[in-house]
């Protein structure tokens, strides 16, 4: 039997199908560093039930009343100073990453990317691509280590998009890296060769993730496991003996007990104790941003020799480096597996 390729209708709405398309997911960012933006950034971050387990009935009247008049001021000083001609940093970087990757891939797929929270948006995008044919999609969550307020939240909202399609794509999650031996080497490499172009020889290497409240570690998250075989595995790879490493956790928020030890805290406790040649690197962020060039890098650097130390680095992250890219290019081919 001969089968002849079916004529549609001449009314009948253009249709773009049959593409795969990728898209890299970040936590998100304002659209500027002004209090304005802030809060609008703030208020959507603070009010997932995801990030604040607290009842929203609680909850809301303490964002709303107090928090978002108070915090985006202070946020928004933060972001100007390391604000950049592209914007945002993370947003800057994560385009690079998805422009480089799209390089790598070829045209046979389309690769895109989008934020948790603010602009580009998780919904927006996935439209995007649907319209410009994309069938199946990879969500990539450019979170190494899992945790119920990063990759989960993110899925979240990918769900909740598709609840509005009537045509939906095939959707695949990359799942956590965390201790996959392509994010170990490329971190070993990065960061060793960061480490060899110093003026100085480190005598610590603080590995700071991003905190978590000790609720979500007793309630089952893995997310403090993740971190620490990474930090594990890290070391192993770096083999420098030579140079102590420990794990911290930063950016804590509000009055209940987070992950420890604290990265502001164990600063100044190294300094204090002797320590005087510090460098700190971020291996939980696949890319630059405020708690990394904010947070670590200048505040670090004053709580660090505020207290008596003297030589302090902060490490880059692995951005749109070729390392950092290398590892990408693998991690998102296996997730192609069967699509191209």
């Amino acid at each position: 039997m001969t089968w002849q390729k079916q004529q549609l209708p001449a009314d009948h709405p253009p249709v773009k199908t049959g593409g795969v398309g990728v898209l890299l997911v970040n936590l998100g960012t304002p659209d500027a560093p002004t209090p304005k933006a802030v809060k609008k950034y703030l208020g959507e971050f603070l009010s997932d039930p995801r990030v604040i387990e607290i009842p929203s009935l609680v909850w809301q009247p303490i964002l709303r009343g107090v928090i978002l008049n108070v915090r985006p001021k202070k946020s928004a000083h933060a972001y100007e100073q390391v604000w950049t001609e592209k914007g945002s940093p993370l947003a800057a970087i994560t385009a690079e990453q998805a422009e480089k990757l799209q390089h790598m891939l070829g045209d046979g797929v389309r690769v895109d990317w989008a934020m948790r929270y603010g602009n580009p948006s998780i919904p927006d995008k996935l439209k995007a691509m649907m319209d410009a044919g994309c069938e199946r999609i990879v969500l990539a969550p450019l979170y190494p280590q899992y945790c119920g307020a990063t990759t989960a939240t993110l899925v979240d909202k990918a769900s909740e998009a598709l609840g509005t399609m009537r045509w939906q794509p095939s959707l695949r999650v990359m799942p956590p890296y965390h201790d996959d031996p392509a994010y170990i080497a490329a971190l070993a490499a990065d960061l060793g060769a960061q480490l060899d172009a110093l003026a100085f020889k480190p005598e610590v290497l603080l590995l700071s993730f991003h905190g978590m409240p000790q609720r979500t570690l007793e309630l089952g998250d893995p997310y403090h496991c993740h971190c620490m075989k990474t930090a594990r595995l890290l070391e192993v790879a770096l083999a420098r003996p030579d140079i102590r490493m420990v794990t911290t956790f930063q950016s804590r928020f509000g009055r209940a007990k987070w992950l420890e030890p604290a990265t502001d805290n164990t600063l100044e406790e190294e300094a204090r104790s002797g320590t005087r040649r510090l460098a700190i690197a971020a291996p939980g962020f696949s890319a630059d941003c405020l708690e990394t060039l904010e947070e670590l890098a200048i505040r670090g650097r004053e709580q660090f020799t505020g207290a008596g130390g003297e030589e302090f680095a902060a490490l880059s992250c692995l951005n749109a480096g070729d390392h950092g890219m290398a590892m990408l290019e693998t991690l998102v081919k296996r997730e192609l597996a069967g699509w191209i």
